[in-house]
């Protein structure tokens, strides 16, 4: 029964009224984030926060265990917008966790935001966020990271206290749950999220919170939750699988875990080539496999020579995929006139 005090008053409900929630209907991904919970997703930079991020979004998505671990209840749509990477980045990230749980990306039910800047302290930036939520209805939205989305004052309590205020309207008014990535420093404290960057608001803030820290070459991910009981800090791994354009995160069980650095570069062209009908342009392969284009190009060299892979008139593929491009004896493309080093697709190195 609901009731309010007069014709202006709130709306109010007796507490034996209110709605209970089941265990099936507390979490969103169980044992990780809570069912409607607004939180933060924390960590000291270069320690796979993005990572984490994206792989909740695609197993709400996809209905699929996070990390390989935690179960989604219940699947359904999710809004990612990523502020500190490129769309193609974004896209490479996706298609690696989908390659890696053989899904397809094009019936993943992920949408991301493509503006070039959104500022949570703006009133027509959150206007367009309120529609763009009502418009597609997602169980989660992830922003990352916080630093990006607004020009507040992190330190004060007032700006933040606003800023955060807003998140959870948007939680309350269109049902959604929202992981807020955010940054930490590298000291270490007593409590994970007192290492937050800025007002302790922030960590205050979360239903659920996540934190992730380096320990060697291992990531350890701690949980908190407001209503309920956090596990034990959990060991994660950034991982490599068979297709070698697959990185992603997996919970250690005891074994040795294979890391992207410990596949050789040689491996990974090939293993992304196999899982390709077609060819692929070498700037495709070095987004996908995120390396330096002159170290790319050594490694095409040497599988070219011993004729594991060849150059097609439409990049680079296994022998027997596609017929080759003839070089004459000075290795130039008789179609073309171009030499490797020439090529209209060569980039400039990355750092």
């Amino acid at each position: 029964m609901a009731v309010s005090n007069n014709d202006t008053g709130f709306h109010t409900v007796f507490a034996r009224n209110i709605e209970k929630t089941s265990p099936d209907q507390h979490w969103l991904i169980e044992g990780l984030w809570a069912q409607g919970a607004v939180g933060i997703l924390g960590g000291p930079p270069k320690c796979a926060k993005t990572f984490l991020g994206l792989d909740m979004a695609v197993s709400i998505a996809s209905g699929t265990p996070a990390v390989g671990h935690f179960h989604v209840r219940e699947k359904g749509r999710t809004l990612v917008y990523l502020a500190e990477d490129a769309l193609p980045q974004v896209r490479a990230r996706i298609e690696a966790l989908c390659l890696h749980r053989q899904l397809d990306i094009r019936a993943l039910d992920l949408a991301a935001i493509t503006e070039p800047t959104l500022r949570l302290d703006l009133q027509g930036h959150r206007a367009r966020l309120n529609r763009t939520i009502e418009a597609l209805k997602p169980r989660l939205l992830l922003l990352d990271p916080l630093i990006r989305l607004h020009r507040r004052d992190e330190n004060s309590s007032a700006d933040m206290s606003e800023l955060l205020s807003y998140l959870r309207e948007l939680q309350r008014t269109f049902d959604v749950s929202v992981v807020l990535v955010h940054h930490a420093s590298k000291k270490q404290r007593a409590q994970p999220g007192q290492a937050l960057r800025g007002s302790s608001d922030l960590h205050a803030l979360g239903d659920s919170n996540l934190y992730l820290a380096r320990r060697g070459e291992e990531i350890v991910l701690t949980i908190e939750h407001r209503a309920a009981a956090s596990p034990k800090p959990i060991t994660l791994a950034l991982v490599t699988g068979k297709g070698g354009a697959d990185t992603h995160l997996e919970v250690c069980r005891g074994e040795r875990r294979v890391r992207s650095s410990d596949v050789p570069l040689d491996t990974k062209v090939l293993r992304l080539l196999e899982i390709h009908d077609d060819s692929m342009s070498r700037t495709n392969i070095r987004q996908r496999l995120t390396v330096n284009n002159k170290r790319l190009g050594d490694a095409l060299t040497r599988l070219e020579l011993c004729g594991r892979v060849c150059r097609t008139r439409s990049g680079w593929a296994l022998p027997h995929a596609l017929e080759p491009l003839h070089r004459d004896a000075h290795g130039l493309d008789r179609t073309s006139g171009e030499t490797e080093a020439g090529s209209a697709e060569a980039q400039p190195a990355e750092g």
